[in-house]
This record gives structure tokens, sequence and C-alpha cells, in this order.
């Protein structure tokens, strides 16, 4: 008994100090929370009458101004005739085999038969192409004829109440002017339209290297899925069609060009009617490089500009006018050149300064169409009338 008498003392003393804590402590934690809570309270509600939120809430929706009532019936107008295209096409993987692949882009209605301008890298390569309306049904379409030296493709559905939009003129287009751009960016987002202004009006070269002859360039935002889209003029007339961005990450950056609806027109007809562009061509093989007013001294050329004619296609229409190629080879700088040929200087009372002249002259005829030469026969100045040839692979000198 004695040896358990520590033990006992020890439980005793553990238990009247753990209920002395206990009574003491529970108070005044209780007391220091209920504290701790009121400050907070009274400091968040800054001692103010709880109660419903108030806020100010506009009795009705403001009028729209002139801009945004125009975009708005511009917007309703227009976006029936916008579709959205899917293209499926095939690659070879070397480990793989064939993978499918799939695109996105847009295009526009231009009669009731079907018919959907848009751009050719849209249609590239597809083994199958999908349409979608605005109403969102989904139709097969076919490609009926392509220009890629234009990025223009005209593909065609069948389906019925089909609504064309309203081709107008690019050619009065000024730098400020406003326009408005709809078309589907990354393919998802359907019917989107943005604004902005035309920015310039100049020749860029696309990424496979063709030319856009008074290409729009615009900063109204447009996104990969918006190529073959339309740009409209303040009247929802189509001015352009939307082809390609200037970006080092791939989105919109506020440079976005589209090809000038008048160089779509022009080849139209040939679109439908031959699945091509007849494109002409005069039969020469051109100086490759600008003439310059070193160069004519060396050569004692009666003009500083224009195309020197180095070899002509016997048979051609500048074989027919009486144009003459170069007779001597000789180098200039690291080219080697044929001298002695007639100096083209007008098309049609057009000055030709160098062969991007000579090219836009071309992109605006077709073949088989009559046009007057204006030349240089040593210091003789002469002039011709001749029916031009269709190009054949895509040449257009």
């Amino acid at each position: 008994m004695k040896a358990l008498r520590p033990f006992a003392l020890g439980v005793l003393l553990a238990a009247a100090f753990f209920l002395y804590t206990t009574h003491r402590s529970g108070p005044a934690a209780s007391w220091i929370t209920r504290e701790l809570s009121g400050n907070a309270n009274r400091e968040l509600s800054g001692d103010v009458t709880r109660g419903p939120i108030q806020i100010t809430e506009a009795q009705a929706a403001p009028p729209l101004d002139g801009e945004e009532q125009n975009n708005v019936d511009v917007y309703k107008r227009v976006v029936p005739s916008v579709v959205n295209i899917t293209s499926t096409s095939v690659s070879y993987d070397f480990f793989f085999g064939p993978q499918s692949q799939q695109g996105a882009g847009s295009g526009f209605i231009i009669d009731k038969e079907g018919h959907i301008l848009t751009n050719y890298h849209v249609v590239e390569g597809a083994r199958k192409l999908e349409v979608i309306l605005e109403n969102k049904k989904h139709y097969t379409a076919t490609v009926i004829g392509s220009d890629k030296s234009h990025d223009l493709a005209v593909i065609q559905i069948k389906a019925p109440n089909l609504q064309p939009a309203t081709l107008g003129s690019s050619s009065g287009l000024q730098v400020g002017q406003k326009v408005l751009a709809i078309g589907n960016p990354f393919g998802i987002f359907n019917g989107t339209m943005t604004r902005g202004i035309v920015s310039s009006i100049r020749q860029v070269q696309e990424p496979d290297g063709t030319y856009i002859d008074e290409a729009i360039q615009t900063d109204a935002a447009i996104n990969p899925g918006n190529s073959g889209g339309p740009l409209l003029n303040s009247r929802g007339e189509v001015v352009g069609i939307n082809t390609m961005i200037a970006s080092a990450s791939g989105g919109n950056a506020g440079i976005g060009f589209a090809i000038p609806i008048n160089a779509a027109k022009a080849v139209l007809d040939d679109l439908v009617q031959y699945g091509k562009v007849r494109r002409p061509t005069l039969g020469i093989r051109p100086l490759p490089m600008p003439m310059n007013r070193e160069l004519a001294e060396q050569l004692e050329l009666p003009s500083d500009t224009g195309v020197l004619v180095m070899q002509v296609v016997p048979g051609s229409a500048a074989d027919r006018a009486g144009i003459h190629g170069g007779n001597q080879r000789v180098y200039y700088g690291n080219y080697e050149i044929i001298i002695g040929g007639d100096l083209i200087v007008e098309i049609d009372g057009q000055a030709v300064k160098d062969t991007h002249d000579l090219a836009h002259m071309m992109n605006n005829h077709r073949s088989g169409d009559s046009v007057s030469i204006v030349y240089y026969h040593g210091k003789k100045r002469q002039t011709a009338k001749v029916q031009l040839d269709e190009a054949k692979g895509g040449t257009r000198s």
C-alpha cells in the first residue's frame, strides 16, 4: 500500500491541474472568440444595417447610334451568305502511313445556283469538302474551278433558298474607308464580324511567292479560318476576299490582306465555265531584271524604263506583232542576258516600266483580248495591235 501512495498522489495532482485549467480557460477562450468575431463583423459591415444589396440598373437598353445600327443591319443582311468550309485531305507519314487532316476556312455565296467564292488555299488538296450554312445545315461541296495565281476558287453546293452576297467594286476604295469582315475564325466561331479601316492598297507577296496586285490591307481582325470570307464596305457590298495575315504568332496583329473583288470578278466566268483562268501571254522571254539608266546607256536604248525582249516564241502574239528578240549573249554582273531585242514601253496607253507592270496588265486581260503595244525597235518607236494567246504552264509574259 505504501508503494501505491506516490502513484495515487500523482493521479490526484494531474486531475486537479486538468480541472483547474479547463474551468479557467473555457470562458476566456469563449469570450476572446466572441470579441474577435464581433470586431470582424463590425469592420466588414461598417456598422451599416444589413439588408438586400442595392444596385443601379438601367431602365431600358439605350438606342443604337448610327454606326452601330448600320453594323447590325449589315450583319443581319450578309451573314446568311457567309459559309463555313471544312476540308479533309490526306497526308503521308513515314511511320504511320496515310493520315487524315482537316482544315477550315470561309466563303460566301455568289448566286442562287450554289456557287461559293473562297480562297484556293482553303480547298487545295482536299479529298472532301463540306459547307455549313448560317442555318447550321451541312452540304457536300465540289470544286468547280481554281486559280492558284490569284488564290481564288469556286465551289458549289446543291441547296434551296440560298441568299447570294452583293458584289461591289474595289476600284474606288480609299485609305481610311471603313470596312467589315465576316467569317469563321479558327473554324469554330461561326459568323463572327469585325470592323476596321482600309490601311493601304498595294501589291503584296503571298507565302507561295505569288503576288496580289492592289491588295487591300486592313486592321479589321482577320484570323485563321477567316480566309475566303468577305470584306465589306459600309453598305454591305463585298469589296474583297480575306486571304492572309502578317503575324509572327499566327494570330491577328492588325495587318490583314484581302484580294480585291474586281480581280475575282474578272476571272469568275473562266473559273465556272472552264475550271481555270485562261491567262493571256504575249509569248516573250523578258529581261529578268528591272531596266535602269545605267543599263539603258550601256545598251544604247532610247528609254530607261520598259521591258527588254530577250526571246520571242515563234508564232506567238509578240511574233505576230513584229516584235523581235535579242541576237547577242552577254554578261551583266552575274546574269547572262540576250541583248539587241525590242523594248516594250506601253500597252493600251499605259506605261510598262518593268515586268511587274507587264504581269499586272496581263492579269487584267483574258486570252483572246486584243491589245495595242508600243515598242522600240532600235531607236524607232512602233505600234502594233495583237490578239493575246492563252498562257501555258502559268506564264504571263
